[in-house]
């Protein structure tokens, strides 16, 4: 039985934000520096991981509770705006500005600016224009290309005139700042590592396996459905640049009852890997060279695997992870060299 690849994003989302990295995730590390305004909702909602959410009859002292980032009525003249901290320095191709549930409250438009440096901007910093003016949908998924194609740390945002905004997401490729023969989590988000297909990924989430850190609960990692008939789960992870891989970390923290009863990865070094391309994988990965054989795993444990069970195959640029036959890995690290 051969399982029908399922596409991390749906078809209709633009080619830069599919299997992406968010380097505005609060849990990659990006956080809010400063508002002009909070009033009804404070930024740091904004950068949130999970989906925004609607509770109808909630409010608190200021009036009705939003998921996001939302300002006061302007009477005076002028606009917000919002200054982040990114995850990492990084390339960015585009953002997706999420007005969910904000109908008649979201901002109608946004502008941003991008800065590079250490430390926290201020009042002198100099920031450079890297999306103009756009207008935006209200209770919608603003999704907008960035043509710029330098490296930044921070973002302002600006909204015109004010307004709220559920989400910000930021798409782009992290810059790996090592010096040559470091040893690397090469699936890092951080380090650029993402995911480009999988089997099913019913509970939990999936981009997770690859964030910082341990789990902090079931529900961050990737986890299966119970498979009721024949075969196993797996996943495809395109690594963060072209390496050598030399020993494999797999976690399954929290993850007691629902623990795969063991694991295997396999790779390739697939240059030129091109999103067009990407139903291939179903075809191709089954056959690729076995990195580390089918190896047992455990309820909530680490497991390391060192070069005794993990073979040199080179350079390559994407690794399968199998799973038998199903359940959840919270964390997933494959340390080596770029190449």
């Amino acid at each position: 039985m051969t399982d029908r690849i399922v596409a991390c994003e749906p078809e209709e989302v633009p080619r830069f934000a599919r299997n992406a990295i968010n380097l505005a995730s609060a849990g990659l590390g990006a956080c809010g520096l400063s508002a002009t305004d909070e009033f009804f909702a404070p930024l740091e909602r904004m950068l949130a991981d999970g989906p925004a959410i609607f509770y109808p009859d909630l409010y608190d002292d200021n009036g009705k509770w939003m998921d996001g980032w939302e300002t006061r009525r302007r009477r005076g003249g002028g606009h917000d705006h919002a200054t982040i901290a990114l995850a990492a320095p990084c390339r960015i191709d585009g953002f997706n500005v999420d007005t969910s549930h904000f109908t008649g409250n979201n901002a109608p438009a946004c502008r941003i600016e991008g800065w590079r440096g250490t430390g926290a901007p201020d009042e002198a910093t100099e920031w450079s224009e890297i999306l103009p003016v756009h207008e935006l949908d209200p209770d919608s998924h603003n999704f907008l290309a960035c043509a710029d194609d330098n490296l930044w740390t921070h973002l302002r945002i600006h909204i015109y005139p004010d307004g709220g905004i559920a989400r910000l997401r930021v798409y782009g490729t992290p810059e790996i700042d090592a010096p040559t023969g470091t040893e690397l989590d090469l699936v890092a988000a951080l380090n650029g590592g993402r995911i480009v297909a999988f089997s099913d990924a019913h509970y939990g989430s999936f981009a997770r396996m690859l964030a910082p850190g341990r789990g902090l609960n079931m529900g961050d990692g990737w986890e299966t459905k119970r498979r009721r008939g024949p075969g196993h789960d797996w996943i495809v992870v395109a690594l963060g640049g072209r390496g050598t891989i030399e020993r494999v970390v797999v976690d399954t923290a929290h993850f007691k009852g629902n623990y795969p009863d063991s694991c295997s990865i396999q790779v390739a070094d697939v240059q030129g890997f091109a999103e067009e391309t990407r139903d291939a994988v179903e075809a191709t990965s089954a056959n690729w060279d076995m990195l580390m054989e089918q190896q047992k795993l455990s309820a909530d444990a680490v497991h390391e695997f060192d070069p005794d069970v993990v073979a040199d195959r080179g350079p390559v640029t994407h690794i399968r992870l199998n799973i038998f036959p199903d359940g959840g890995i919270s964390r997933l690290r494959l340390f080596g060299r770029l190449a």
